[in-house]
């Protein structure tokens, strides 16, 4: 989600909830090995503070496990949660809670999930626990530590207080608007149920599919997703307005497809684009902060100062 995605929402929605964000700044997300990132280096970075080699998640470039910002948080008494429209064992919110060295191995990173001090996760991903090679079912293991296993979003969204794992397809989910309002109605149940702990929470919400609307160079699926994500932001922001103690920080592990706006009409919503490729790109992309702290995060910076603005704000 780099700035052209962003506009390209802004322009097709008539504007975008993020926009009420006063502070914005700029992320340079290059891995420790190469120019060009992928989401597990990427969010990674974001999550531990370092750079490392793309793929890995929650690993340094020599393989060795950092503590996440997610962890430290958990360590110091707060309620945690990751939300993704993917697998909750992809890249991105795997980054937040696993340690291995390949992304690929989503059924050790299941396992990393179940051994985890999370309060809750949400997404798809239920082979990984349910259907694996070694024929373990640790959606069993996860109602031993005494996780609600929640398979539908009715059932997440009926469960207000414990742990909560809600695992609803076997991989990733549908596309916008074919999924419905999943990622907006999984936020707030998620808020509902971590803001029953008056020490605070570290939530991780991810519109997992944004990146792979860039890769299909799908201008059209882009908007879509961008707009979903958007919605629940909105949750976010509204819940921090209630909240003053809470900062939200909207950002991006890379921007994906080289996209630019080549025409389009901001009165109709229209959106003409082209692409540069398929894949990632090294562009920096924007940081959006709000509520409290929000105005360290202006500036132009390297991924992994946002961990690091993090724990300054928080003494963790």
């Amino acid at each position: 989600m780099g700035v052209t995605q962003v506009y390209a929402g802004i322009t097709a929605n008539k504007g975008l909830n993020l926009e009420k964000s006063k502070y914005v700044g700029l992320s340079k997300t290059y891995s420790a090995n190469n120019y060009i990132t992928d989401s597990a280096a990427g969010g990674t970075a974001i999550s531990t503070g370092k750079k490392t080699n793309n793929g890995a998640i929650g690993v340094d470039k020599e393989g060795n496990e950092i503590k996440t910002i997610l962890e430290y948080a958990a360590e110091n008494g707060l309620s945690t949660g990751v939300i993704a429209t993917s697998s909750v064992t992809h890249a991105t919110p795997a980054s937040f809670v696993a340690h291995q060295p390949k992304r690929s191995m989503e059924e050790e990173i299941a396992v990393d999930f179940l051994n985890s001090d999370i309060t809750l996760f949400i997404g798809g991903g239920r082979k990984y626990f349910a259907d694996r090679s070694d024929k373990a079912n640790l959606l069993d293991g996860l109602v031993k530590k005494g996780f609600k296993v929640a398979q539908d979003i009715d059932a997440i969204k009926n469960t207000t207080s414990g742990k909560l794992a809600g695992i609803v397809t076997d991989e990733h989910l549908l596309t916008y608007p074919e999924r419905g309002e999943f990622l907006t109605e999984s936020t707030q149940a998620a808020l509902n149920i971590l803001d029953n702990n008056t020490k605070g929470f570290f939530l991780m919400i991810e519109g997992s599919q944004i990146d792979w609307e860039g890769h299909d160079n799908d201008a059209e699926g882009v908007v879509n997703e961008v707009i979903d994500f958007d919605k629940a932001i909105k949750v976010a922001f509204d819940y921090a307005d209630r909240n003053p103690g809470t900062l939200v920080i909207v950002t991006a592990d890379h921007e994906t497809g080289g996209m630019a706006l080549t025409g389009g009409d901001i009165t109709t919503g229209e959106v003409k684009a082209s692409w540069g490729r398929t894949g990632h790109t090294s562009v920096m992309v924007p940081v959006f902060s709000y509520g409290i702290g929000a105005e360290f995060f202006t500036g132009v910076y390297e991924n992994t100062d946002i961990f690091n603005k993090l724990m300054d704000l928080y003494d963790f």
